[in-house]
């Protein structure tokens, strides 16, 4: 990579269990991100991956009478598929359980803040939830329970590692404050700072191999100790890069990458920017730059969850409704920072009422027109509408929109202009015009008309690129053919039947 290079991620889930559609709505996210970038010219490391040394993992495979390592190789496989299904190609793809790298990195990692003296070990009680692989206070709980997930913490009495997150609260504060770290949206730089206020205590670094039934990777020195999950998975983001095993990668993937961002739920804030960056600092390594969070799926007001029963399957929902329709519903009509209650029945009507009755519906009339007429798609004539300038300031609208991670908004400038274009169509009536063979004015203005529209086409297949891939290169080869003289009317989405549930 170059210095203008961009290094962009997704967390890593748990593997307990299958992927849910929330999920998916992170990895849409951070595809359409990378995507954008690149289109932009950067050189970008997408990266992904699995958390596969969590105690979650470890209870749900003796619940399911498999072996550990079974469980985690069947549920990673399964997140890796649903990339695919979504369309999210990662350059880098790290699995914390099975990578050699990744055992290589975080070993690294803990041997340089060992050296800077933030790793000691002591006794320790505290109240820790499974779900969140997390120790909470009890003031922090709600109830006597996690607030994440509503269950009682388990009390936990041990002798472990900690890392001595106390030292850096002023670090922190000013590298947040200066925008150093950025954290978007501004509710969620707000809340780390409020944090930050409040003082920092140590945190584990570590559990006994006898509680992690011996899964997960030794601390360097102490067998009779793992490391704690977020030690280990956070290490991920820098093992793809390089750290640990290719020193020249890692100078040109994360330590001269013009931007180092994370894209993660709500809930893991305070692990991605707080713990993560203090890490980094100890060990003399580059920060984050950036940590784009997103809010959460819902059903009936509830966080989807595995815990929580309500799990939606995003294979099923690509199975039956195509990646672009999940894509275009996750990306237009979720706002990127906020929560938002899925809903199949609203998926269908986007993709319909937008993609079809708007988007599609107007290149097939535009297409018809265009074959009526005869000919290949005319040259434009110089002298532009104030719609053709619409377009071009389409572009800015997108870059800025993604740019500051509101990807909702990109997707509804788009919708706008479509539906601007399809005033246009109506209001100029290109269908009439041809008909008037005997009138070269009015063929001339068929013919801008249709300059126009295709014009309009190429910058929706541009808009389009980040968030529906697979649409884009579609509507690219319809301008393409209809240039070359073959305008037939072309289905770009057909209409869905009626949602699976029900």
């Amino acid at each position: 990579m170059t210095k203008q290079a961009r290094y962009i991620s997704t967390s890593i889930p748990y593997v307990n269990s299958d992927p849910h559609v929330g999920f998916a709505l992170e990895l849409v996210l951070a595809d359409a991100v990378a995507r954008h970038a690149r289109l932009a010219g950067y050189e970008v490391l997408l990266q992904g991956g699995t958390d596969d040394n969590s105690l979650k993992n470890v209870r749900a495979a003796e619940t399911a009478g498999l072996g550990v390592a079974d469980l985690v190789r069947a549920n990673a496989a399964r997140f890796l598929e649903l990339s695919a299904a979504l369309g999210v190609d990662f350059d880098e793809f790290v699995r914390t359980g099975s990578d050699d790298r990744h055992r290589q990195a975080v070993c690294k990692l803990w041997s340089h803040c060992s050296a800077a003296g933030d790793l000691y070990k002591r006794s320790y009680e505290g109240l820790y939830c499974v779900g969140c692989e997390q120790y909470y206070a009890e003031s922090e709980l709600e109830g006597g329970c996690c607030p994440e997930h509503g269950t009682r913490p388990e009390t936990v009495r041990e002798e472990n590692w900690f890392f001595r997150l106390s030292r850096y609260g002023d670090f922190l504060r000013g590298e947040i404050e200066r925008g150093d770290i950025e954290i978007v949206p501004v509710s969620r730089r707000n809340e780390v700072l409020s944090f930050l206020k409040g003082g920092l205590d140590d945190i584990c670094v570590s559990r006994s191999a006898e509680r992690a039934r011996g899964w997960g990777i030794p601390v360097p020195g102490d067998d009779g100790e793992v490391i704690y999950v977020w030690f280990d998975a956070l290490a991920n983001y820098i093992t793809g890069a390089g750290y640990g095993t290719d020193d020249q990668a890692f100078r040109d993937n994360w330590t001269d990458a013009a931007s180092r961002a994370h894209v993660i739920g709500k809930g893991i804030t305070r692990f991605h920017a707080v713990y993560w960056p203090a890490i980094l600092k100890s060990a003399g390594l580059a920060l984050p730059t950036r940590i784009l969070v997103h809010g959460y799926l819902t059903v009936d007001g509830r966080k989807i969850g595995k815990s929580n029963g309500n799990g939606v399957d995003p294979f099923a929902l690509v199975d039956r409704y195509g990646t672009d329709a999940l894509r275009w519903y996750l990306l237009r009509h979720v706002r990127s920072t906020e929560d938002a209650d899925f809903s199949e029945e609203r998926l269908v009507a986007a993709h319909d009422g937008e993609l079809a009755d708007q988007l599609g519906n107007l290149v097939n009339r535009t297409l018809s027109v265009l074959r009526k007429k005869g000919g290949s798609v005319p040259a434009h004539p110089g002298d532009h509408t104030d719609f053709w300038h619409d377009g071009q300031r389409l572009r800015t609208r997108i870059d800025d929109a993604i740019g500051s991670f509101a990807v909702h908004e990109a997707a509804e400038a788009i919708y706008g202009y479509v539906a601007a274009a399809n005033r246009y169509i109506v209001q100029a009536a290109p269908w009439s015009l041809i008909k008037r063979t005997d009138d070269p004015s009015a063929i001339a203005e068929a013919d801008r008309t249709l300059a126009e529209l295709f014009d309009a086409f190429r910058v929706v297949a541009d808009a389009l690129a980040p968030l529906l891939p697979v649409t884009s290169s579609r509507l690219r080869e319809i301008v393409e053919r209809a240039d070359a003289g073959n305008a037939e009317p072309a289905i770009l989405f057909p209409k869905l039947d009626r949602p699976l549930e029900g």
